[in-house]
């Protein structure tokens, strides 16, 4: 067997290829793209010996995607995902000056996946299918986030200087609001604003109640509140200006990736199985599935699959001293849409809601129990997937599906 440890940046690759036995063979910096993926190719060719297989050559990299690695998993070579974490602990053990480079890195690579590889994740390449859909999904709720941290830089700068603004829009990324602060982004603007001007406005973002909206829209603008100098008014009103040409932006993009989610997620194999889920809707579906993956045997069990996801507790236990924690150490996206689900569930399943509130009746406060609903909801879709059957309400949470959850 050969093993190569591969420590990658922006535009190069360092690597190290070593023996069974723990002795380079070689060492080299390759460029990344197509000529630095050949040379990498001609080398291992070098030292691999003339019949065997190319699933013989382990490789340790600290990431699992991107073009490089799809490039050494379609070369069938044995690719392990390392984490970070697990590098730089295990760099402890070569050495405890603290010295660090890309090569020593490389090296570490290779010697641990030449001895602990049974305790690495192996790369599972997923279908383009399921890489198209985490593309759009996660484009997608990226711009989300930006709409929200951009929203709550206007609500700031509005506090500031315009804070009847505040009063009169609940939802400062609502098309009225929008429309409204851009046609008058200061105070004394905005105070001369028509009731009929603000009636167009809620009649274009089709609000209900128009008049009595309009009404108090114009009340509250045209309200007393501590004012600052003019200029100062004209120079905030400005930042307001660019703010809610970014939101209008953001608000036509996001529309426009949300249809490609869900034109994405419609054609993937697996979207009816992970649309049956309590609490899955389309968006929220492509999610889930983009941050696990399609990959047969990733996961070989629902443990395995609730680890990952990092909705399963931590047990810390010396002696008499016994923790169980939330793990902290997740990926963000995952759990974010699996809290999400989890919340939907409970009004969405009745099986659901009775798991949650027996946990809330042990004393458990709402995070933590919505946390536990999360953790069996992901083996129930861990069920479903394997099984290739779609959700039954009365199957999940039966007590014969109950006990098996508790035991994975």
């Amino acid at each position: 067997m050969l093993f190569v440890g591969d420590d990658w940046a922006q535009d190069h690759h360092d690597v190290e290829l070593m023996n069974q036995a723990g002795k380079r063979l070689a060492r080299a910096r390759l460029p990344e793209g197509v000529d630095g993926i050949t040379r990498l190719h001609a080398l291992i060719g070098e030292h691999l010996d003339a019949g065997t297989a190319a699933d013989a050559v382990v490789i340790g990299i600290e990431t699992d995607r991107g073009p490089w690695v799809a490039a050494l998993v379609a070369a069938s070579y044995s690719v392990y995902a390392v984490n970070p974490l697990q590098a730089a602990r295990y760099r402890d053990r070569h050495t405890v000056s603290g010295a660090k480079s890309d090569p020593a890195d490389a090296h570490v690579l290779a010697d641990m996946v030449r001895a602990d590889s049974h305790q690495l994740r192996l790369v599972a390449a997923d279908s383009p299918q399921a890489e198209a859909v985490k593309v759009v999904a996660r484009a997608h709720k990226t711009l989300i986030w930006e709409r929200t941290r951009t929203t709550q830089r206007l609500r700031h700068s509005l506090r500031e200087y315009f804070p009847a603004a505040l009063e009169a829009f609940e939802d400062l990324t609502a098309s009225d609001a929008l429309e409204l602060l851009a046609k008058a982004p200061e105070p004394v603007a905005a105070a001369r604003l028509s009731r009929n001007q603000i009636r167009a406005a809620l009649t274009r973002a089709r609000r209900r109640d128009v008049d009595t909206k309009a009404t108090r829209v114009q009340a509250a603008l045209r309200a007393d509140h501590l004012r600052r100098d003019v200029v100062i008014d004209a120079a905030y009103a400005a930042t307001t200006r660019a703010s809610i040409q970014i939101l209008i932006t953001l608000q036509e993009q996001i529309a426009e990736l949300a249809a490609q989610v869900e034109a994405h997620f419609g054609r993937h194999p697996d979207a009816e199985i992970v649309l049956s889920q309590p609490g899955i809707g389309v968006i929220l579906g492509a999610r889930v599935l983009a941050e696990f993956g399609d990959a047969r045997g990733r996961y070989a069990s629902a443990k395995a699959r609730k680890n990952y996801a990092g909705t399963s507790p931590i047990t810390r236990a010396s002696g008499k001293k016994k923790i169980v924690a939330a793990r902290f150490v997740h990926n963000d996206r995952l759990i974010d849409s699996l809290a999400q689900q989890a919340f939907c569930a409970l009004t969405a399943s009745p099986g659901a809601r009775a798991y949650y509130d027996r946990h809330r009746a042990r004393g458990m406060e709402h995070r933590a129990a919505l946390r536990q609903l999360a953790n069996r909801l992901v083996g129930i879709l861990h069920g479903c997937l394997e099984t290739r059957t779609p959700y039954n309400e009365a199957t999940a949470w039966s007590p014969g599906a109950a006990d098996q959850a508790t035991a994975a």
